[in-house]
């Protein structure tokens, strides 16, 4: 875990994502990604310069089968104001529209029903657990289906909403949070979607893994081109402080 705070603690000091007074939602799905990234942040606000403080907030899409209540404990234990919020998603997506690509508005509604919980609770940051590898996998998508350099952002203001999205995993490899997910027993919540596996986002994973099995080292050269080209908001405070981001976990 202390490997996984030091790349934290980097890149939300590279792009300047916290502010001292800040309350930090952290949105969690109960995946290893965004349990680990609340785990990172619960110990970052212990001894980070600019205190802030943190907040879990899970949107339950109504799926049968996913219990919270190990996720609500573990909560309790890191001493983080935890809040489910109840949603009709997967029933109208699955049962009511019949989404045939449900993966977008999906991801609509949920940003959508996340964004009125932290307007409820006068919260203005949220992080997302987006790592290494999903940006890595978000740039591909976006040169092979759409034919653009593009990638989300590490910092998102949204005027609309005057919301900011800060994604401090992103110098966090997948396997990284894995390893440290399973290692310490984070009380990961299997989501049994039934578009889970079989999406696009998939599929560009298992390019980029054979890719980066073919020509070792592409997923960090690739990340190094964003932030040197830069993509809109890629350049960090520092550049010479890009982390080697493919180690093995402490």
């Amino acid at each position: 875990m202390n490997k996984i705070l030091s790349l934290v603690r980097r890149c939300v000091e590279d792009y300047d994502m916290i502010q001292a007074g800040d309350r930090v939602a952290v949105g969690v799905s109960g995946g290893k990604d965004s349990l680990t990234l609340l785990a990172a942040l619960a110990r970052l606000r212990e001894f980070y310069p600019r205190p802030f403080t943190v907040e879990a907030i899970t949107l339950d899409l109504g799926i049968p089968g996913m219990d919270f209540g190990p996720v609500a404990a573990w909560c309790r234990e890191l001493d983080v104001p935890y809040t489910v919020v109840p949603t009709e998603i997967n029933r109208i997506i699955f049962e009511l529209r019949k989404e045939k690509n449900p993966c977008s508005m999906c991801a609509k509604m949920r940003r959508g029903a996340l964004h009125n919980a932290m307007a409820e609770r006068g919260l203005t940051k949220i992080a997302l657990g987006h790592h290494h590898d999903d940006a890595v996998e978000t740039f591909f998508m976006s040169l092979i289906y759409e034919g653009r350099l593009s990638c989300f952002q590490p910092v998102t203001f949204l005027d609309r909403t005057g919301i900011t999205q800060i994604r401090p995993l992103l110098y966090c490899s997948e396997s990284m949070i894995a390893h440290t997910a399973q290692r310490l027993a984070f009380p990961v919540v299997h989501n049994p979607c039934p578009a889970d596996g079989a999406t696009r986002r998939q599929e560009m994973k298992e390019l980029v893994y054979e890719l980066n099995g073919r020509y070792p080292g592409l997923k960090n050269r690739v990340f190094g081109a964003m932030q040197r080209l830069p993509l809109p908001t890629w350049a960090p405070a520092d550049p010479g402080r890009r982390p080697p981001t493919e180690e093995a976990p402490l």
